[in-house]
């Protein structure tokens, strides 16, 4: 039994689908103000890029999963965080008039500020509670520490330099490397763990993200980096690793929540980043997919279900329950209603 004391996960991640006007369109119904909002548009393909905004590079700046692009400050991003939702604008990337859309919204803290435990200032908005942390730092071209606010040892962060066109680096803690400073992947790409270097280095305290200067990507003198960071609280969310059995009896992973957002990538090979949720899909089997690497629309893939205490792939294939190794981040449904009491996960 796993206990949680976030006993209404909604409060803190939700997911909330939309259809767009080709309209300013004022979206309320996530639950809270959103910090981090990641949008897709399922229904166009070629041309729909993901778009991930946050409170502390400013709403209107978009970066886009799928590609190395700088942040855009213009068309393609939100307009607005509200205190219950968001605004978008009327273009395809989120607003087309018909087009459906699936946002993720996570709470971190507004703006952000000042945090000095590094060698760098960096500006933190910290959830301590959901373990979530935007944290903003310029490069230096040599070694730097920033922090990341969390109180607790990061075991997922992303970090993408805004100012060049640079990959997304992405750390999970169960990659297979030996070299623990090289457990790196790029979210824009399919392929899985690689010795090219992630720019660690050693691997991140709980107050601290180590950097070098083997790579543009997390470090460069003058230009500026957004770092996501999360560590895994207990009942809500869970950063792991399986390896799949290639069975249509599939593999089942234990995470101690019934999932509400699942995202899963082979660590050991080629395939693409999977997104999952229980908003799309509101009843097993979850199959409706979108791709963090690819501007693709929606599409029905291999089969799992959402369990009480996990997910269990009903199918067998590479995407996600191949004879391969693979890493997830996972986000659970509220495991009570709206009274105040801590719950006990299953």
């Amino acid at each position: 039994m796993a206990y949680t004391t976030i006993n209404k996960s909604t409060d803190y991640f939700n997911t909330k689908l939309y259809t767009g006007t080709g309209y300013s369109l004022a979206l309320t119904g996530v639950g809270f103000q959103p910090d981090f909002t990641w949008i897709k548009n399922r229904a166009a393909g070629s041309g729909a890029d993901h778009i991930l905004t946050d409170a502390v590079r400013g709403v209107t700046k978009a970066l886009n999963s799928n590609d190395n692009s700088t942040e855009d400050p213009i068309s393609n991003a939100l307009t607005a965080f509200g205190t219950d939702g968001f605004t978008v604008n009327g273009n395809g990337a989120t607003g087309a008039n018909g087009d459906t859309y699936a946002s993720w919204n996570w709470k971190a803290n507004g703006a952000g500020s000042s945090n000095s435990d590094g060698s760098v200032t960096s500006t933190v908005s910290v959830n301590t509670t959901a373990g979530f942390s935007i944290a903003k730092y310029t490069g230096t071209g040599s070694n730097l520490t920033f922090g990341h606010g969390l109180g607790a040892i990061p075991d997922w962060f992303m970090i993408k330099n805004l100012s060049v066109g640079q990959a997304w680096r992405v750390y999970h803690r169960s990659m297979t490397l030996s070299d623990p400073y090289s457990k790196r992947m790029v979210l824009s790409e399919t392929g899985g763990d690689s010795s090219s270097a992630l720019g660690l280095s050693q691997d991140p305290t709980s107050s601290l993200i180590y950097i070098d200067t083997s790579t543009g990507c997390t470090n460069a003198s003058g230009e500026n980096f957004i770092c996501y960071a999360w560590t895994e609280k207990s009942g809500f969310s869970k950063f792991g690793s399986y390896v799949g059995n290639n069975s249509s009896n599939g593999t089942f992973v234990y995470t101690g929540f019934k999932p509400a957002w699942v995202m899963v990538k082979r660590s050991n090979g080629s395939n693409d980043w999977c997104i999952y949720d229980d908003t799309r899909d509101i009843d097993n089997p979850v199959e409706d997919k979108l791709q963090a690497n690819s501007n693709a629309l929606e599409t029905n893939d291999l089969s799992m279900d959402f369990v009480s205490n996990g997910f269990k792939f009903r199918q067998n294939g590479g995407n996600f329950n191949g004879s391969y190794n693979y890493i997830y981040m996972a986000f659970g449904q509220s495991l009570v209603g709206t009274n105040n009491i801590p719950a006990t996960a299953r």
